[in-house]
């Protein structure tokens, strides 16, 4: 077995840079760790999560699976979430809760990845 620190990063391919680091400044507060003229790595403040943007004329529209997760430190209404993500330049394909308490929005980034954002409450699996 080996033991690791969870997940660390994940990497997409967009068509153009400043345009995938504005929508995650502006929807999440990411934040430029590394950057040069084909790559850059940012996270999120408070998190050690890291997302690497990288410059492809070949950017397959959302190739990555099926989404990339963001889970809320708060639960938001999901109108909040949505307005975030259209604001950031993004688009809502699916909203609504899990439960009562527990909203979620899926959407699409500006180059086609789909993410989710989602509150779980703490519970004995996942304490926070």
């Amino acid at each position: 077995m080996i033991r690791t620190r969870g997940l660390t990063h994940v990497a997409l391919k967009v068509g153009d840079l400043d345009r995938a680091i504005a929508f995650y400044a502006t929807l999440l507060d990411a934040r430029v760790l590394i950057r040069n003229d084909r790559t850059a790595e940012i996270g999120t403040p408070g998190a050690h999560d890291v997302i690497t943007l990288e410059v492809s004329e070949e950017a397959e529209s959302g190739s990555l699976g099926t989404h990339i997760g963001f889970r809320l430190v708060e639960p938001l209404p999901v109108e909040t979430l949505g307005a975030a993500v259209t604001g950031a330049g993004g688009t809502v394909v699916e909203s609504g809760e899990f439960g009562p308490g527990q909203p979620y929005v899926f959407a699409r980034d500006p180059d086609g990845y789909a993410i989710e954002l989602w509150f779980e409450p703490e519970n004995e699996a996942r304490p926070e």
